[in-house]
């Protein structure tokens, strides 16, 4: 179905691009600095996981809505700057709340999964990147293009994981040692929430 030499060009460009900074990774981050590594790193596999909704979605042509209309793309990019202004809103909120305190209280893992998955799913952005990255990589000629774009986009999922909880692990690690900072939780939670509302501005403005 694949050959050796496009699996390997398909990882190597898939590793680039889970690299680059965008929403997810950013998001991700932020949840080890401000929650802790095991936060930050089931936030990851929660975000990972909502790749299944856009690899199937890819797969089965119903992302091609998100690229032709411009009503769809509006109400879905909207839905997302929403939710990314109301984790500024919460951020904000929660500004004075020590660190350690809400270390102390850990979230569900149920709720980082489900936090990382619906900011992952409401990302307009991703589902057109599905749409366009994915298909490059399937062999026409061997027919199943549907499963081809299933199988590359699981690779992607187990590759963004794997990048997305490893740089949560370590950026968690690195914000044990800035407890010690008195006014650490409060200026890591700002800026979470300046980047959560730019990144809601951005996704306001983007145009397919």
């Amino acid at each position: 179905m694949f050959s050796i030499t496009s699996l390997i060009f398909f990882v190597g460009a898939a590793i680039l691009l889970i690299l680059v900074p965008g929403p997810d990774l950013i998001f991700a981050v932020t949840q080890a600095v401000t929650l802790g590594k095991r936060a930050g790193i089931l936030t990851a596999i929660g975000l990972s996981l909502g790749n299944v909704v856009h690899t199937l979605a890819a797969a089965l042509g119903l992302s091609l809505i998100l690229k032709t209309s411009a009503v769809a793309f509006t109400i879905f990019k909207i839905l997302a700057a929403v939710y990314l202004f109301y984790l500024a809103y919460m951020s904000f909120k929660h500004r004075k709340t020590p660190i350690q305190m809400r270390n102390g209280i850990p979230q569900k893992g149920v709720q980082l999964l489900a936090k990382g998955f619906i900011m992952n799913v409401l990302n307009p952005k991703v589902a057109l990147f599905f749409l366009t990255f994915l298909p490059q990589f399937v062999n026409y000629s061997y027919g199943h293009a549907a499963l081809q774009m299933i199988i590359l986009g699981f690779v992607f999922l187990i590759l963004s994981g794997l990048i997305f909880g490893g740089i949560a692990y370590f950026a968690g690690t690195f914000s044990q040692r800035l407890l010690s900072q008195p006014r650490f939780g409060e200026w890591s939670s700002i800026t979470g929430g300046v980047i959560f509302t730019a990144l809601g501005l951005n996704l306001l403005v983007t145009k397919v």
